[in-house]
């Protein structure tokens, strides 16, 4: 089995508002299109036309009705790899096809050792796992590595390709690991969670809970207002822990 790296000081992860994304999808279709002709392409699609369409998408789109009276609301939840610090997709690898950087926390999968096992598949408790049944290999998000590292790219465009095409600024792309990072703050301010935190992954990326409509607008400038907008994030966040679970 494969072994995990030391925890790293560099933790490049994401971290997702709930309350702005608009579940547009333009963040799985660009994710699709970039990773198509990228690190891990190709992404590809079985009888995509027909009646048992299936696909290789490292980013998928949840939408669920939460909340009564004033206070529900439509959350439209984007899920991918998580890049988690304790990643049992990569404890359970037989191979070392799956493994996490040590300098930046990203992980990943080497397809050349990759035997299409699916162990990493039924490890991961987030369902973030993708087996290309044309490839007969697994595939996953990969942060976009062939991006966020690449020097031919301006500065501004080295973000995963999920962020730069996010119409509602709902996804932030950034170093988990240093508190004073524009993302590290943000969690912070907007009390950012783990996504099903009772499974001990240690998830890198985070979610930032949806503030209820009468307190969202008042929470910029006032806040009083946030007390109760975390009490109903929570309470929604705990909901859709519960619905993935299923």
């Amino acid at each position: 089995m494969t072994s995990l790296p030391p925890e790293s000081r560099k933790k490049l992860g994401l971290v997702i508002d709930l309350d702005t994304c608009v579940g547009c999808h333009a963040c799985a279709v660009n994710c699709k299109e970039w990773n198509t002709g990228g690190h891990m392409a190709p992404l590809t699609d079985l009888q995509a036309y027909g009646a048992k369409a299936t696909g290789v998408w490292f980013n998928r789109i949840h939408s669920f009705e939460a909340g009564t009276g004033e206070n529900g609301r439509t959350v439209h939840f984007p899920k991918s790899c998580l890049h988690c610090e304790d990643a049992p997709c990569v404890t359970v690898c037989p191979t070392g096809a799956s493994f996490k950087r040590a300098e930046d926390g990203i992980v990943l999968v080497n397809e050349d050792k990759c035997i299409g096992c699916k162990l990493c598949s039924w490890a991961c408790p987030y369902g973030a796992r993708e087996y290309d049944a044309d490839a007969g290999v697994m595939k996953k998000c990969t942060l976009c590595i062939d991006r966020i590292y690449n020097e031919n790219l301006a500065p501004e465009d080295r973000v995963p390709a999920c962020v730069s095409t996010c119409p509602a600024r709902a996804r932030h792309y950034g170093d988990l690991g240093d508190p004073d990072s524009e993302v590290s703050k943000l969690v912070r301010d907007r009390g950012g969670q783990d996504l099903m935190p009772e499974m001990g992954c240690k998830p890198v990326n985070k979610y930032l809970p949806p503030r209820p409509p009468k307190t969202r607008a008042a929470a910029i400038g006032a806040p009083e207002a946030l007390a109760p907008a975390a009490k109903v994030g929570t309470a929604i966040l705990s909901w859709l822990d519960k619905r993935l679970k299923r």
